[in-house]
């Protein structure tokens, strides 16, 4: 049977910990905590990643040092070396390229592949997975667990199912099937709050989340309600793709305080966007890709970025597009540690001009 998309999902397993413990054998076995030291951590240091031994001590992502030291203070605290993971991250992430046309890099330890022009069926999509995971293994001792299924959403939660080294196939006809029973919590952007606010509402898993209204969600939720609404059966259409482009202007804030006020971070791209367009005056080109970054308070980069028609050098529109795709990264319930704003796709007004007429 031809499958219309086969998308996979690769997740690097407790990323961060996984290659301290690679770099350091004796740390194997051991709880370890991936963060800033308990000590001048206390005020704001976070735990970036745990291995799985410290998991046993419910020590989680995002988790302040202080209290994770106090669950497990016979832990290993050690600094997070994001050179070294970005070195790593950048490694495999050329390895799985050669697998797929389309491929997007979601995070420094996640990437999709898009194997639809690969493979014929899910079976074929399998062996191509456990390639992916024994190339992993082989080279660079870590392992990852892999998500497969028919779009983004369903592939992205099947690689978590069944973690460390998993491997979970979701065909579209069992899609339905595989979201019912879980928690509205393994939903895309829905954190805590929103958790506990379906909750509060008697909606519990998947399956009662698909039971509601649309109306009832978007009263309760907004917009983000609507997408609950299309994800809780499984619906999501977005395409993989890579955002990288040859030349770029960028610039990266990183707060002192982790935040999510808006006003705040508008005044910061604000800032950006005007030295950015200096220089594209000075250069004399003009853009027509904004990808705006955001670095969360655990360490968990993505990228947002939308392409418009016609190239142009304004700020005025950078902010415009830059405060659509903030939208977007706000409705996650984490802060923002670090933000971004980079133009690319960039082109000389004259050249353009040529094409257009």
């Amino acid at each position: 049977m031809l499958e219309k998309r086969i998308i996979m999902h690769i997740d690097l397993d407790a990323f961060f910990a996984s290659v301290e413990e690679r770099e350091h054998p004796e740390y194997r076995g051991k709880p370890l905590i991936v963060g800033a030291g308990p000590i001048e951590g206390l005020k704001r240091g976070v735990v970036s990643t745990a291995n799985y031994e410290a998991r046993k001590f419910g020590i989680h992502s995002a988790m302040p040092i202080s209290i994770a030291h106090k669950k497990c203070p016979e832990g290993i605290f050690i600094p997070a070396n994001h050179e070294l993971y970005e070195k790593v991250s950048q490694s495999i992430m050329l390895r799985l390229k050669k697998y797929a046309d389309k491929t997007e890099q979601y995070s420094i330890d996640e990437m999709f592949l898009d194997v639809s022009d690969k493979t014929k069926n899910f079976k074929q999509a399998e062996e191509i997975a456990k390639k992916i995971k024994n190339e992993i293994k082989e080279n660079e001792q870590l392992t990852c667990s892999i998500g497969i299924s028919s779009n983004k959403l369903v592939a992205k939660i099947a690689s978590d199912f069944k973690k460390p080294a998993g491997l979970t196939i979701v065909p579209q006809n069992k899609i339905q099937e595989f979201l019912d029973p879980l928690s509205p919590r393994k939903l895309i952007g829905v954190g805590p709050k929103t958790e506990t606010r379906l909750k509060d509402m008697g909606i519990e898993t998947i399956k009662k989340l698909r039971a509601a209204s649309k109306e009832k969600l978007v009263d309760a939720f907004g917009v983000h309600g609507e997408e609950m609404y299309s994800m809780a059966r499984g619906i999501d259409n977005s395409p993989v793709e890579e955002y990288t482009e040859i030349k770029s202007h960028n610039r990266n804030y990183t707060f002192q305080e982790d935040t999510k006020e808006k006003e705040l971070l508008m005044k910061t791209l604000a800032i950006m966007a005007s030295e950015i367009e200096n220089e594209l005056k000075k250069e004399k080109m003009f853009y027509k890709t904004i990808t705006v970054r955001c670095r969360y308070s655990n360490f968990d980069t993505h990228i947002k970025s939308k392409t418009i028609k016609l190239p142009v050098s304004d700020t005025e529109t950078m902010l415009k597009v830059a405060e659509e795709l903030l939208d977007e990264f706000l409705k996650d319930e984490r802060k923002i540690r670090q933000i971004g704003l980079r133009v690319s796709n960039l082109t000389n007004k004259k050249i353009e001009q040529q094409k257009l007429t």
